[in-house]
């Protein structure tokens, strides 16, 4: 007897694949596990949103933005401080956990630095791939001997500034620096010009012991390495937050209006203060358009020279007629007037004499009508001298093995 056929069970059936959700969109690159470190550009770009109109800011989480190019790669990089005044520079933090604030021991071209941590720890896409390396986090041991390197900056700015009075070297010394090993002392001092100091170097390698580098800096930048009150009464913006330094011109000065007095636009460095650079931009757009202080207007009580103006608030002051006294009148209502070329010629000549009683410039826009004093402090042409010295392999002074 046949046995009875049974109708086939369905779960006992072989699944068949599913249908395409999307069958018109090509399959992508494969992403490998192992995070955005692992990936290749092709696979980055294929985690993108796409659309007809795709946002170029939805993007997915922790997805670094940036332009990718061959030889990039993405790497765990840290902002540290090696001096407080100084930018922040970027270092490789090789994925170490690190929080702002913390005091790490990093690796430079000149040794290794003492520096704190200036933000967290985030992933950039590097050129090559090449940064300094953070070795590690300060240990007791490295507090111990950024104490002891301390005492040793002490003991050799005194004796730099020893040196350089008995030798009447015609320099400043601005801050001593040991690197964190105590193999290496960096000297920072300003000067006028450049300075023959290759005695001064010699014998502090022979007292010291130990590597010698003198670096010449601008007066600026030893304002920033100090520190200090400004005459606003708040700390030096060269040391609170200045990154680089922008060139600053008497012109500043004299379009918002200040008194060219040196000790009022010159800073505790002895030039021209930082801070004119902030306004100048709101005071060159709102000056457009305005006549200038000297210009020949045509007022409402008659016709009169312009002596001086408030540009923030649009208010002129001007000597109509022969009066000795100053009327205020908007910009509405005042209009130019048209003079023959001679006369133009007399105006600007009255235009650039200085008015005593105001204390201003009026009208001169040539820099050779800058007074010498302003000049000096507005020279601030850059000067850098670096020498080193080795201290000597023997004889009086050497150092012991």
């Amino acid at each position: 007897m046949r046995p009875r056929a049974h109708a086939p069970d369905p779960d006992d059936q072989p699944l068949e694949p599913p249908a395409e959700r999307f069958p018109s969109q090509p399959p992508g690159p494969v992403v490998q596990p192992g995070g955005y470190e692992e990936m290749t550009p092709e696979q980055l770009e294929y985690l993108r949103p796409s659309g007809a109109d795709p946002d170029p800011d939805a993007l997915v989480d922790d997805l670094p933005e940036h332009d990718f190019r061959s030889g990039d790669v993405l790497m765990g990089v840290v902002g540290v401080k090696l001096h407080r005044a100084d930018p922040p520079s970027l270092f490789d933090c090789q994925d170490m956990p690190l929080e702002q604030g913390d005091l790490v021991i990093v690796e430079t071209s000149r040794g290794l630095v003492l520096g704190r941590v200036a933000g967290g720890p985030e992933r950039r896409m590097i050129p090559d791939g090449r940064l300094p390396r953070v070795i590690r986090k300060a240990n007791p041991n490295d507090m111990r001997q950024r104490e002891r390197n301390q005492i040793k900056e002490n003991e050799a700015f005194r004796l730099c500034q020893e040196r350089i009075d008995k030798m009447r070297l015609p320099m400043k010394l601005v801050k001593v620096d040991y690197l964190h090993g105590g193999n290496k002392a960096v000297f920072y001092f300003a000067a006028e010009g450049r300075i023959d100091f290759r005695d001064l170097v010699r014998d502090l390698a022979r007292e010291l012991h130990t590597r010698v580098e003198m670096r010449q800096i601008g007066v600026r930048d030893a304002s920033r390495m100090l520190g200090g009150i400004g005459i606003c009464g708040c700390q030096l913006c060269c040391n609170l937050f200045i990154r680089e330094f922008a060139p600053v011109s008497i012109r500043m000065a004299k379009d918002q209006n200040l008194v060219l007095n040196p000790q009022k636009v010159s800073g505790v460095c002895g030039r021209l203060m930082c801070c004119l650079v902030y306004e100048d931009d709101v005071y060159r757009t709102a000056s457009r358009g305005m006549p200038k202080v000297g210009r020949r207007v045509m007022t409402p009580d008659g016709e009169g020279r312009i002596k001086d103006r408030d540009v923030l608030r649009g208010i002129f002051r001007v000597q109509v007629g022969d009066e000795t006294g100053l009327r205020e009148f908007k910009l509405e209502e005042l209009e130019p007037v048209a003079r023959p070329d001679g006369q133009r010629q007399l105006d600007r000549e009255e235009a650039s004499t200085p008015d005593a009683d105001e204390g201003k410039a009026t009208g001169s826009e040539s820099p050779e009508d800058v007074a010498p004093e302003l000049a000096e402090i507005a020279n601030d042409a850059p000067v850098e001298a670096v020498a080193e010295a080795e201290p000597e392999p023997g004889g009086n002074g050497a150092p012991t093995p």
